[in-house]
């Protein structure tokens, strides 16, 4: 992230506006100047003097705002008339006394500097002539400022808790929200275990009592047995580590397919689908396990889930065609039709077509479903990697 950094005087950090001063004095004493009321040398010290001190408030307050109250001191007394800025420049000088410090003693001491040179300026004005209304005006010069500093520190403050209590609050809700997911997949997570994964177990186990039991089995129904057996046993496995990620989701690594792994995964999902009674014209494009890691699981995953619909709706014997091309350009489509002989049931927007396009859009990709010129056709088509993209 790009950071600005903040300008610095003689080693100190300061806030650009804070040398506003520097250049701003220097103008107005030289376009007020007049034959009437010429600028002195002293203007010039004083006010110079007093824009200087006023870059280093933010740092240290208090210090600045007794020197700014000496020099207004100091204006009065050698009668520096075209030093009117000083005064301006005292007072904002206590009013950040006031704000950035808590404790009462260097506001006091500010306030007492402060006070001291009004005294003398209300006695050089007024010759020592007191009245309520002078008192009055000492009041308001010295209080007015730490009123106003205070206030500011208040609205300071109070900003501040507001967004202490937004923040605690924000941390309030991602804690509560990771708790109920948490216990959504624990719940999940035993419903898998005591339901489904018992009813799997134990078709496992009734299928291969049944290889066993039955005598002189013909080899076309060992075939399905020992299919249904394999098929039951890998669903069980995927079953306990999908219980295992819904426990502990960081216990559990992602799986991915390896570049060499994805050929053989391909085709062990074919000879799945033929077992099944279903002719599959494969074309397998020989680059597609160069692809990256995540797309490379997209193939597999669509062409799963694909295959799986076939299975599922498009009725016995259908013949299917997959396709799994990479162009030039690096776009991979992944095409799974089959011709829906004898199928009764159309796929839908199943919850199985969900999830193919919800991992597809994941990297950027599109899918369509829908009826073919006969049949059913699943189209993903997978945009080029980054390139930062994981090989």
């Amino acid at each position: 992230m790009l950071t600005t950094r903040q300008p610095r005087v003689f080693g100190v950090p300061v806030v650009p506006m804070r040398l506003a001063p520097l250049v701003v004095v220097p103008a107005v004493l030289t376009l007020l100047t007049s034959p009437y009321l010429p600028t002195t040398a002293v203007d010039w010290v004083l006010s110079m003097s007093s824009a200087a001190l006023f870059v280093a408030g933010g740092r240290w307050p208090l210090p600045v705002a007794v020197g700014q109250s000496a020099l207004f001191a100091a204006v009065t007394l050698t009668g520096a008339l075209n030093s009117f800025v000083v005064p301006g420049l005292a007072a904002v000088a206590l009013v950040e006394v006031a704000m950035r410090r808590r404790e009462a003693l260097p506001v006091v001491v500010g306030g007492s500097a402060w006070a001291g040179a009004v005294l003398v300026g209300l006695v050089d004005v007024l010759g020592g002539l007191w009245t309520v209304a002078t008192l009055l005006r000492l009041v308001l010069l010295v209080g007015g400022p730490i009123l106003l500093g205070r206030h500011l520190r208040s609205l300071r403050e109070l900003a501040a808790t507001y967004h202490e209590q937004a923040l605690a609050a924000e941390r309030r809700r991602a804690t509560e929200t990771r708790q109920a997911r948490t216990e959504e997949r624990m719940a999940i997570a035993r419903e898998l275990h005591d339901l489904v994964a018992h009813h799997v177990a134990s078709l496992v186990l009734r299928v291969g009592v049944a290889r066993h039991v039955v005598p002189e089995l013909d080899p076309r129904v060992a075939r399905v047995l020992d299919d249904v057996h394999a098929t039951g046993t890998s669903a069980l496995a995927d079953l306990r580590r999908l219980v295992a990620v819904l426990r502990d989701p960081a216990s559990v690594e992602v799986p991915l397919v390896e570049p060499g792994d994805l050929a053989p995964a391909l085709d062990a999902v074919l000879e799945r689908t033929r077992r099944a009674g279903h002719p599959v014209l494969a074309e397998i494009d020989a680059e597609a396990s160069e692809l990256d890691a995540v797309r490379r699981l997209a193939v597999l995953r669509v062409v799963q889930e694909g295959l799986t619909n076939v299975l599922r709706h498009a009725g016995p014997g259908a013949r299917v065609r997959v396709a799994v091309r990479r162009d030039a350009g690096d776009t991979v489509s992944v095409e799974i039709d089959d011709d829906g002989a004898g199928a009764t049931v159309s796929p839908g927007d199943g919850h199985g077509l969900v999830g193919m396009r919800e991992r597809v859009e994941l990297v950027g990709g599109t899918l369509t479903a829908g009826p073919a010129e006969r049949g059913w056709r699943v189209r993903a088509v997978l945009p080029p990697a980054p390139v930062e993209a994981a090989r």
